[in-house]
């Protein structure tokens, strides 16, 4: 909070500044100072994730295959997080199995962001479109009512396990509204997802190892629909996690 004995600008946070014939403000120091903490506090990251960084993101010593694409994930995460908001796509969309670090790089991301000054929001898919749904109860709380204004309004917002849903027509509508207000608003979208892609490379059909049938995935366009598909991919650089081994166990060795 801006200190309210400050004398550059009395206690409001905006101090007054002068360009020529031109009076403005600028954010006073007073309140930059605290700013981290409390854009950290209201940023909504789980209690799993408290921790996670850059400096703590664990890279398999005996898997060089993983740890290559791992690295190069990591390296493509702090370059998006140094770099913004001065970069060609406002947005990283990370794909991989379960468990592979996926939403770990993702917060370390916001975090970065957090520290200089953006305002961020971690929502995971499917808790966000319950909370919206929850928001046409008249009996709803505020928050509920709100959820959706924060996932389209909100400076930079985290995704997580996006198509992570049962698909309805009510879904599909929901998420393409969200996705292409951002698109339009160059809003950065920091996106997770379990989900394959056929179009870049991935093959949906999978075999068993057990029965040794095969099973088809659907595909994240199945679950967004191909209009927020496209619009996810002209707006976020793709980050392809590779590895298979659950990252999750990884520090248990």
């Amino acid at each position: 909070m801006p200190d309210p004995n400050c004398a550059l600008c009395d206690g409001t946070g905006w101090r007054p500044v002068q360009s020529g014939e031109v009076t403005g403000v600028e954010r006073c120091a007073c309140d930059q100072a605290t700013r981290p903490a409390r854009l950290l506090e209201s940023a909504r990251i789980p209690p799993r994730f408290d921790r996670a960084s850059f400096e703590n993101f664990l890279l398999p010593r005996d898997n060089p295959q993983a740890n290559e694409s791992l690295s190069k994930a990591m390296l493509g995460a702090r370059v998006f997080a140094r770099e913004f908001p001065h970069i060609e796509k406002p947005g990283l969309l990370f794909m991989g199995l379960p468990g592979v670090g996926k939403t770990h790089l993702a917060v370390a991301v916001l975090k970065v962001l957090l520290e200089r000054g953006f305002e961020c929001l971690f929502l995971d898919y499917q808790g966000l479109l319950d909370r919206i749904r929850s928001g046409y109860d008249p009996a709803a709380g505020s928050s509920a009512r709100e959820a959706y204004q924060e996932a389209l309004d909100t400076e930079v917002v985290l995704l997580d396990d996006l198509g992570a849903h049962r698909v309805t027509d009510w879904v599909l509508d929901t998420v393409t509204a969200v996705i292409n207000h951002r698109y339009n608003g160059r809003r950065a979208t920091i996106v997770t997802t379990n989900l394959p892609d056929p179009e870049t490379g991935d093959v949906l059909a999978e075999k068993n190892p057990l029965s040794g049938h095969y099973m088809v995935r659907d595909s994240l366009g199945d679950r967004i629909g191909a209009r927020a598909r496209s619009r996810l991919f002209e707006m976020c650089r793709l980050v392809r996690i590779t590895a298979t081994e659950d990252y999750r166990l990884r520090g248990l060795r």
